[in-house]
């Protein structure tokens, strides 16, 4: 196993990034508290075309900045003054693409997931969905803008060699942007099939 590094999240296609990250483990160790899950649910957003992009026509703000770095930073947002949504930025600096996390199957830390969600039981309400998941794994937008490929960072994604056959996996279009016209059909959903950790409409 081992954190990807700079040069996987720097290619411009941000579709692809998208659809190669499943199968990944995001891992997160704050204060000596490791815990991990296997990406299982993505999705695309590539600016400036792309309607349903926080950074449509180059907007660039207080919190879009981060999206205009290189690829291999995170860019964490909160979501209806609730859910803190974890993203990873792709492409060389300039081009603001990123990728949700939107869902991971828990592997590693799973008590201590469960604590910070008020949970006694495991269950796909854990970490189906980007909100709950960051809320399990500790993340939260005072991380956003760090590196999650430096060897030092409290969040990263590792590759634990494991292959997906192109049949396991699913696309279909974005959740929760129907402002965004024709960009709403794009296909830049993607998910592994038939695993009860994606996250539900």
């Amino acid at each position: 196993m081992f954190r990807l590094p700079d040069h996987f999240f720097q290619s411009t296609d941000v579709v692809g990034i998208s659809r190669a990250l499943l199968g990944k483990f995001l891992v997160t160790n704050f204060e000596d508290r490791l815990t991990a899950g296997r990406i299982v649910e993505t999705e695309a957003y590539r600016g400036p075309d792309d309607k349903a992009c926080h950074a449509h026509l180059n907007r660039f703000t207080k919190r879009t900045q981060v999206m205009f770095e290189a690829g291999g930073v995170a860019y964490i947002y909160l979501c209806y003054g609730i859910h803190h949504l974890f993203n990873v930025v792709t492409a060389e600096a300039g081009m603001p693409h990123a990728i949700l996390i939107r869902a991971i199957e828990p592997t590693d830390g799973i008590e201590i997931m469960q604590e910070r969600r008020g949970m006694n039981t495991l269950k796909p309400q854990l970490t189906a969905g980007p909100g709950v998941m960051s809320k399990a794994l500790g993340i939260d937008k005072a991380y956003t803008g760090i590196s999650i490929t430096d060897p030092g960072s409290p969040i990263w994604i590792e590759d634990r060699q494991e292959v997906l056959p192109p049949e396991d996996i699913c696309s279909g279009p974005r959740i929760g942007i129907d402002y965004a016209e024709e960009c709403k059909d794009w296909s830049w959903r993607f998910w592994i099939k038939g695993n009860r950790w994606v996250s539900k409409k």
